[in-house]
């Protein structure tokens, strides 16, 4: 479970750069403050998915019936 959070916070770091980047390139300003929050929302809800997704075991679970 603790590579899922490295994993999560690798991502954020990455969404963070991207989003500073885009600033300073005045993608933001043309865009909209509103348009902007639902990207960085969507963005972080992928890596929400993507790190819950590579975590954990993935062991088949057995059940003997008689």
């Amino acid at each position: 479970m603790k590579w899922t959070g490295f994993y999560l916070i690798g991502y954020v770091i990455l969404s963070c750069g991207l989003i500073a980047a885009l600033w300073k390139m005045g993608v933001l300003a043309s865009i909209g403050l509103a348009w902007s929050i639902i990207g960085i929302v969507i963005v972080l809800g992928l890596g929400i998915m993507l790190a819950v997704s590579s975590g954990g075991n993935r062991d088949k679970i057995e059940i003997n019936r008689k």
